[in-house]
């Protein structure tokens, strides 16, 4: 799981095992600072780092944007990306770098639009709609998620179940 900090990591991990606390939320943006690795029955979702801003000095956001890239280039176990994105808001330049970056390891990847309770639902849609087409990806692509209210949290729980029995046949061990 990859995206800006801030952009609701963390909170969808929880929503989406159904325990509150199992991976640290705050208020503050860049408290994930770690790989965090959570294995689900098929697959692994790794919690990074957030990308771009973070209360974290200039040299520790270097640090944070060299380990995602290098993640993304050389993990050779990584089958596909969860790709996290505020609903409310255009893509960034950082989002614009990842994206790239995402393109060209070629990874497999579902763009994910947090915070959609922070909008009504005519206008989630249409925003649904220009983010999608933003980031070049066609809406059935794109899932629309809060963690708040749970809108969409099974459906996502859903795609990332079966993306991993179809990557881990039943039966096959499956490694981090």
């Amino acid at each position: 799981m990859i995206g800006r900090s801030n952009v609701g990591k963390s909170s969808l991990l929880n929503a989406l095992v159904g325990r509150r606390a199992l991976a640290r939320v705050s208020q503050t943006p860049g408290k994930t600072q770690l790989l965090n690795v959570y294995q689900l029955p098929s697959l692994y979702l790794i919690d990074l780092p957030g990308y771009g801003f973070a209360q974290a000095d200039k040299s520790t956001r270097a640090a944070y944007r060299k380990l995602l890239e290098a993640f993304v280039r050389k993990r050779p176990t990584l089958s596909g990306v969860v790709w996290l994105l505020d609903i409310r808001h255009k893509p960034s330049k950082d989002d614009g770098e990842f994206h790239a970056l995402l393109e060209e390891a070629g990874c497999a990847v579902l763009a994910v639009l947090t915070k959609a309770d922070k909008l009504s639902r005519s206008a989630r849609d249409a925003a649904a709609a220009s983010r999608a087409d933003e980031i070049g990806f066609p809406l059935d692509q794109v899932q629309v998620v809060s963690a708040q209210t749970g809108l969409g949290i099974a459906e996502l729980g859903a795609s990332l179940l079966a993306a991993g029995e179809q990557l881990a046949p039943s039966g096959e061990e499956i490694t981090p």
